[in-house]
């Protein structure tokens, strides 16, 4: 029978009413960009990520457009967890629409803070999203998510101190990503998020000097599309608890591609600049690809390409 709302999903332990998530990095905390009705289309957003102290982010130029996207180098700038939890939670909490929380994962004890401190709140969080993919910081970030064993560890530790549902976000930088999946599935994450930015970088020619301080950069948006596709069928292949597909995608038929490859919903970031209603945009684009083929919701979409 078919449902009510066609693009119902549960994802990691969150109902989403749509499978678009606007992707960690991307959103402000003001008020006005949390109320569910201000961007329909949208079944859940993940904030920026979240440290145990203030971090002031990387020196010089932060953000580069390429032909085909953008390469950043933020380097996870924010006001530290205790300011999130007084200032930021309560607005957040308030909009009506799932959230996730990201929280980076830098070294142990610190990363073990941040989690407690959420805990403590779990009743206004409905998911935390582990970052262990930046590749923007010189301390922890991407150094976490590269092999099995490290991957591993990092989640061990958040399980211990978070007890909700818990995303993982993978970087397609990792030795072997499947292996990396596995592991992280063993240690108890209920969803994994594929993947974060890939490593570029750019010079200026006429400085004849690397662009950014850190020389190399996280590039996103509609180049890396085909990676992520890909990485996504690759950890689709590895694990049994649901993928979220994040990387490249601009449109509703990029969406329908990463739902067909076997994700369970997808998270958008890069095209949010150019439109902040792409939300909208892309659960019309999926539903009336439903409704036009007499489908009954997502289940009729994900993981079509496999069978």
């Amino acid at each position: 029978m078919r449902s009510d709302n066609l693009l119902r999903v549960s994802c990691g332990g969150v109902e989403l009413d749509s499978p678009i998530v606007v992707a960690s990095g991307v959103w402000p905390f003001e008020k006005d960009f949390w109320q569910r009705d201000s961007f329909p289309g949208l079944g859940g957003i993940c904030t920026k990520a979240v440290t145990l102290n203030r971090r002031e982010g990387n020196p010089g130029t932060r953000i580069w457009e390429t032909p085909a996207g953008l390469l950043n180098s933020i380097g996870l700038q924010n006001r530290g967890v205790e300011h999130f939890l007084e200032r930021d939670l309560p607005v957040i909490s308030e909009g009506g629409i799932p959230f996730i929380v990201n929280v980076a994962m830098e070294n142990h004890d610190e990363t073990s803070e941040v989690l407690r401190r959420l805990e403590d709140m779990r009743n206004m969080i409905p998911a935390v999203e582990l970052n262990i993919s930046c590749p923007n910081v010189s301390d922890g970030g991407m150094a976490w998510g590269r092999f099995a064993e490290t991957s591993a560890q990092a989640v061990s530790m958040a399980r211990k101190k978070w007890k909700g549902p818990l995303w993982v976000k993978l970087t397609p930088q990792a030795e072997d990503i499947a292996q990396v999946a596995r592991a992280v599935e063993e240690e108890g994450a209920d969803a994994l998020v594929v993947g974060n930015t890939w490593l570029g970088m750019a010079i200026d020619i006429d400085t004849a000097r690397p662009v950014f301080e850190r020389a190399f950069a996280g590039l996103s948006g509609p180049g890396i599309f085909p990676l992520a596709l890909r990485m996504v069928w690759e950890v689709c292949s590895a694990v049994t608890i649901p993928v979220i597909g994040c990387g490249g995608v601009t449109s509703y038929r990029d969406c329908l591609a990463m739902l067909m490859a076997g994700a369970t919903a997808v998270e958008v970031g890069t095209v949010m600049f150019l439109d902040l209603q792409s939300g909208k945009s892309f659960s019309s684009g999926l539903e009336e690809y439903l409704l036009a083929r007499g489908l009954d919701g997502m289940k009729d979409i994900i993981g079509k390409a496999r069978q």
